[in-house]
Formats: structure tokens, C-alpha cells, sequence
């Protein structure tokens, strides 16, 4: 498929980067003046982080931001895809290439958020039943236990069986996805699975 791709595609991909590299969380924490998220509470710049340091407003405003750059990306494969095709595979590059720009942006000096309400918007616009079982999975591991990171770690664990499961509806395509974008967000979480096997892992109540 790579080498089916042309000029626009490529642009596509790389316009994908640029928008989920958007910092949202860090600039509206600029703002308003609460600070450098990268230096306050988890030093994450996401959603969690700004709930924490913001208030929940603040956070859903940073959730819901984070999750549009993903469905942006997916949406303009679609819109703009050379060929019909190869949409679903430049829909599945196009939502890496954004979760790939938020966790690494290039503003920040690629030390970017964790990637979970871009990965869950780019696998709801992709497939939704598959990004509402993922984010049941989240929901429901939160509902338990009030840990955000574990929610995300084994919301990701699930997600590639998931699309497996729905593979025949979606292609491997998004498959693999699930796989890459997992294994990306669960690696993000590094320090937050040394505290959970610590057991100092912070709860949101």
C-alpha cells in the first residue's frame, strides 16, 4: 500500500503529525496561567494532568481537544484519500501519524501527552463499536479502581483483540494499528506501571 501512496497522501500523513502535535493541554495551562504542566503534578501535559491542576472543566476541555486532533486525521483520509481504495489504510496512518504527534510533538521537543483520547477518538471515527468496547474498557476498569493510567494500560491490552475480533468489518489494517498505538501509549505509561507495581499510583476521586 506504501508505495501505492501519492503526493497528497503523503501531505495527508504529515498534516496528521502536525495536528495531533498540538499541545493543547500545555496551552491552555499556559493561559490561564496555572503553569507549565511539565513541570507540575505528573508532568504530563494531558487531560488528567490539566483535571488535576484545573478542575474538571478544564480537563474535559483538554480531553475533548486531544481527542478531535484523532478524529480530524482519520476524517481528512477519508475526505481527501487519492484513491477509495486505499481510505481505510491512509485513515490508519493518518490517526497513527496524529497519536504519534501527541505523544512526541515537535513544540516540545517531542515530549508530548500519553496518547489515550487520541487513540480512543481515532479508533471511534475508524470503527466505532471498536472505540466504544475500548472505551468500555476503560470505564470500566476506572469504575473499580479510580487509577486513570492502569484504565488506559488495559484498555490498550484489549484493544488489538477487540479489532481482531471485528477484523472481518475492518481489515487488518486496523489491527495492527491497535497494536502499534498500544504498545506507544502502554510504553508512555512506563513510570506510571513502576508506581503501580509500587502500589503509589494516584487515584482521581
Amino acid at each position: 500500500m506504501i508505495l501505492n501512496l501519492t503526493e497528497t497522501d503523503a501531505a495527508l500523513i504529515v498534516a496528521s503529525y502536525f495536528i495531533g502535535s498540538v499541545p493543547f493541554g500545555f496551552l491552555i495551562a499556559k493561559l490561564l496561567r496555572i503553569g507549565d504542566l511539565r513541570k507540575l503534578g505528573s508532568g504530563n501535559i494531558g487531560a488528567t494532568n490539566v483535571l488535576r491542576l484545573g478542575g474538571k472543566k478544564l480537563g474535559v476541555v483538554t480531553l475533548l481537544l486531544d481527542a478531535g486532533k484523532g478524529a480530524i486525521a482519520v476524517f481528512l483520509a477519508r475526505k481527501f484519500a487519492s484513491d477509495p481504495k486505499i481510505m481505510m489504510d491512509l485513515s490508519c496512518f493518518c490517526g497513527g501519524a496524529a497519536v504519534i504527534g501527541h505523544i512526541f510533538p515537535l513544540w516540545l521537543k517531542f515530549k508530548g501527552g500519553k496518547g489515550v483520547a487520541t487513540t480512543f477518538a481515532v479508533l471511534l471515527t475508524l470503527y466505532w463499536p471498536l472505540g466504544l468496547m475500548a472505551i468500555f474498557v476503560w470505564l470500566a476498569t476506572f469504575f473499580f479502581t479510580k487509577i486513570s493510567s492502569l484504565s488506559a494500560i488495559l484498555a490498550m491490552i484489549a484493544t488489538p483483540t477487540l479489532a481482531l475480533y471485528f477484523s472481518d468489518k475492518i481489515g487488518y489494517e486496523v489491527v495492527y494499528l491497535s497494536f502499534f498505538t498500544g504498545i506507544l501509549v502502554i510504553v508512555r505509561h512506563h513510570s506510571n506501571i513502576q508506581r503501580l507495581v509500587q502500589g503509589e499510583e494516584n487515584r482521581i476521586v
